[in-house]
């Protein structure tokens, strides 16, 4: 929990006056119980007559009636008094506490979310995206929940029992065995509701976890389900998730549902033992009935107190395991970070170098790359080939630092990429992902993500997305749906070079970019972006031959390492691996 005190440190002054509030309220509560046992005993009892003499029994009963009315109206006017503070200390603790809890809810959000936004691919691999959102969303929460309520428990509950105990003993030491005893047995069934609703209380975050990675996988992967007819399998599948988080939260819920019978069980049973102790000593004369009828009172709120003390306890563990998650994300050791020396990259030319990199995944126990070396020239496009799982995609987002090399160097003209700042680096590298992505927006605002610049046309055009573009009703002002869904895939992958294309940066990455295009489209694409881009660095990754062989250069890998460097003509003579995979999409005139 130190992470839950880190960020109430800025309220703090806020925190010491909510408590403050709080131990006013609390002093009027047991303020309220003496007024009430005074305007029996004395007012109604006695006539109002505090201190009894000789002459104040030979007052007539007019006398004595003025007196009772003035006294009752006193010590009532004090009780309403009171209550109204209490109140309005109590209003106030909820609006603070209300707030305090949500400040610090909304400086977590933010921090999770940014952190997040620092990770490299490596931190992604660690934690799923399903457990994320909810550390963001459900983990943030449950500590919101326990501030606001704690900072209204917290010190109320421990300073009225506290205080109610000691009044109680005021009144009667001879019904104190009562509230021993009434004490022990909620002591009892609190601990036995803690025992056995904790370790459920602890599993909840998790099975909403997994709630949430079934919910996602089956929503992004609909149509792959409908298309295989595995709905019913899916839905069995939801539905033990979900049954695994029904069933947890029933038992807790239940549980807790029979604490409050049995709190006021016991609370019925100590009001009819007062009630019943106190009545034979009220008849001994050894207890007068406001004394009796305030000690009630203070046995009512020691109960409460604890019932309270009991939920802070029941929410602690729940908050615990939230502020745990959290702190996970916001301690999480960075794997691609800025050095202390680190210098920002200044008129780029985009010379990129592979200097013996290897790389491995982490808990891997294999190198995904070997011992690769190669250069991409400014001006020039270096393409890069292979089977499925060659480590083509890995290769490339070792550039950018998506992750960091294991062995060897990445040098951008002539600057190991690691004592470049991440910012400048990914400043100078227009990319294209593998997975087109979009954001919910317009065309325009998405192909101006990566450079706000108003003449965004010319990397549409080289994009060849103009006619589709501008044959929408609202052109660059149509909108885009959240996840793309309202166009296709060529178009999304259109788009997504468009933005890249639009930041005129001096290396250009395309991940297997061009998949989506038809054969037409690819060729006029390819053609537009030789000349849009004939001063940068141009890496493409591609599964069609047709796509780069009229690359400057082509690097074919096979199992994380380089077994050919050269063109089209040079590696269908030197490189057997590069001529299998023409054999196998190429026709007989174009392998000669």
């Amino acid at each position: 929990m130190k992470v839950v005190f880190k960020y109430l440190k800025p309220y703090a002054f806020f925190v010491v006056i909510s408590l403050t509030l709080l131990f006013g309220q609390v002093v009027c509560e047991l303020s309220l119980p003496n007024l009430m046992s005074d305007i029996v005993d004395i007012g109604i009892i006695r006539s109002g007559v505090e201190n009894i003499t000789p002459e104040t029994m030979m007052l007539p009963k007019e006398q004595l009636a003025e007196m009772q009315h003035d006294y009752i109206m006193r010590k009532g006017a004090e009780m309403l008094g009171i209550t109204l503070a209490a109140a309005v200390s109590s209003i106030l603790v909820g609006f603070m506490a209300a707030r305090i809890a949500s400040s610090v809810a909304r400086k977590l959000r933010y921090d999770v979310f940014s952190k997040v936004n620092d990770f490299s691919n490596a931190e992604f691999d660690k934690f799923s995206t399903a457990s994320l959102i909810t550390r963001s969303t459900n983990d943030v929460q449950q500590i919101q929940n326990f501030i606001s309520m704690g900072l209204k428990m917290m010190l109320f509950a421990p300073l009225m029992g506290t205080g109610s105990i000691i009044m109680a003993l005021q009144k009667s030491t001879s019904l104190a065995w009562i509230i021993v005893v009434a004490v022990l047995v909620i002591v009892g069934v609190l601990g036995v509701v803690m025992v056995v609703a904790l370790p459920k209380f602890k599993s909840l975050q998790t099975l909403v976890d997994k709630l949430n990675l079934v919910s996602r996988e089956q929503l992004s992967g609909l149509m792959v389900i409908r298309a295989f007819g595995n709905e019913a399998y899916e839905e069995d599948r939801f539905d033990v998730a979900n049954k695994n988080l029904t069933y947890t939260t029933r038992f807790v819920q239940r549980t807790m549902a029979s604490l409050m019978p049995s709190i006021s069980f016991i609370m019925s049973l100590v009001n009819i033992a007062i009630v019943w102790f106190g009545a034979k000593a009220i008849s001994q004369a050894t207890l007068e009935v406001g004394d009796m009828m305030a000690f009630l009172q203070y046995a009512i709120h020691i109960m409460i107190s604890f019932l309270f003390v009991s939920m802070i306890f029941i929410m602690l563990p729940r908050a615990s395991v939230a502020a745990n998650r959290i702190k996970e994300i916001l301690d999480e050791d960075l794997s691609v970070t800025d050095k202390e020396d680190a210098k920002s990259l200044e008129n780029v030319n985009g010379r990129v170098e592979f200097k013996n990199v290897s790389f491995r995944y982490d808990e891997a126990s294999e190198n995904a790359l070997s011992n690769i070396s190669f250069t991409a020239e400014p001006g020039k496009t270096t393409a890069f080939i292979g089977s499925t799982g060659s480590g083509k995609s890995t290769l490339i987002n070792l550039i950018p630092r998506f992750y960091d090399v294991t062995e060897g160097q990445i040098l951008i003209d002539g600057v190991d990429v690691r004592d470049i700042t991440v910012k400048s680096l990914r400043d100078a590298i227009g990319y294209v992902s593998q997975k087109a992505v979009l954001f919910s927006g317009t065309i325009d605002s998405n192909v101006k993500y990566g450079n706000d610049s108003e003449n965004i046309m010319d990397a549409i055009r080289v994009a060849q997305a103009e006619d589709f573009v501008m044959s929408k009703e609202n052109g660059l002002e149509s909108e885009v749906a959240q996840g793309a869904t309202n166009v296709s895939g060529g178009q999304k992958q259109r788009l997504s070079i468009a933005r890249a294309l639009a930041k005129k940066a001096p290396i250009y990455i395309f991940d297997d970019s061009f998949s989506a295009l038809d054969f037409k489209t690819d060729a006029a694409l390819r053609a537009a972006l030789s000349e849009y881009t004939n001063n940068a660095t141009v890496l493409i990754v591609a599964q069609r031959v047709s796509t780069i062989m009229n690359a400057d250069k082509i690097v074919v890998l096979d199992e994380g390492r380089v077994c050919g460097i050269g063109d089209h003509k040079t590696l269908l003579n030197s490189c057997k691996e590069y001529r299998e995979i023409c054999e196998s999409q190429l026709g007989e005139e174009e392998l000669k």
